[in-house]
């Protein structure tokens, strides 16, 4: 009795497989046999690449803008400075009598 090796599939391939099954212009066995895979697994790459395309919708992440977090960091440079200048004005100007 010899035993059958499992055939180890790529991502690529994987995708390409269930992408002919959602387009839905095969069958099922037609997919079977042309890519030589069984029906059973190829229903379980199709729900597999549904369930991993709703979540890349949920987890859709958008680039950062790199000039933006740049401007964001300057001016909280800028707010610290000027609350420092501010708070030192303030104790000087309660020296000098002139409120505060």
């Amino acid at each position: 009795m010899s035993q059958k090796k499992a055939r180890s599939y790529s991502a690529e391939e994987k995708a390409k497989v269930a992408l002919d099954v959602i387009k839905g212009e095969l069958t099922f066995s037609q997919i079977s046999s042309k890519y030589g895979v069984h029906t059973t697994q190829i229903a379980r790459w199709k729900k597999e690449a549904i369930e991993a395309m709703v979540e890349g919708f949920k987890n859709k992440i958008k680039p950062r803008d790199t000039s933006q977090d740049q401007l964001i960091r300057e001016l909280y440079e800028q707010i610290g400075q000027i609350t420092v200048e501010r708070d030192w004005l303030k104790k000087k100007s309660t020296l000098f009598g002139l409120g505060g």
